[in-house]
């Protein structure tokens, strides 16, 4: 009988105080290499499981509600999904036209799972197709300063989220 090994990959998940992982991706803004998205800006990364579900379009909608209140701590929003670009294209519009919230920052479409691997989003007892919801905290000078990892069956509270961003980003004093 032959034995087969299989090959696995291993990612190194950041880490708080390490350098955030570059990548570039298809968004639904448009291409981005990552170390020059939100030039002198904190960056808000987050994943969620699937497009077209209740509880990523009410987290996703959450984000977008909130939007202006990021803008004015001088930080941009990137969310995430395994989707692809026309599926997140089709999400956006829908919920545009259904509930009048525009998820106005780019989504990336990660449909090699490149960047969710990088950012340790997918965790195989989890699932090894669809990355978990993950909230990454990214200096202007791309280092992670706040990471936050739910399962795919708990949904997050953006008023949790925001209430660690603000006085966080104001403690550090960076930016």
């Amino acid at each position: 009988m032959e034995h087969i090994e299989e090959k696995t990959e291993v990612f190194q998940i950041p880490r708080i105080g390490d350098q955030a992982p570059d990548f570039s991706a298809k968004t639904t803004k448009g291409e981005i290499q990552f170390s020059e998205f939100g030039k002198d800006k904190w960056v808000v990364m987050f994943s969620h499981p699937a497009d077209f579900t209740p509880v990523c379009t009410t987290e996703m909608s959450g984000f977008a509600k909130r939007k202006a209140e990021f803008d004015a701590l001088n930080t941009e929003l990137l969310g995430l999904s395994i989707d692809s670009i026309h599926a997140h294209l089709g999400w956006v519009d829908n919920v545009r036209k259904n509930t009048g919230v525009y998820f106005d920052f780019p989504i990336i479409a990660d449909l090699d799972m490149k960047v969710s691997k990088l950012y340790g989003m997918l965790q195989p007892n989890e699932s090894e197709t669809a990355a978990v919801r993950a909230v990454f905290f990214i200096d202007p000078e791309k280092k992670v300063r706040l990471i936050m990892y739910y399962p795919l069956n708990v949904g997050r509270n953006m008023d949790e989220i925001y209430v660690h961003w603000k006085p966080y980003k104001h403690r550090i004093n960076i930016k």
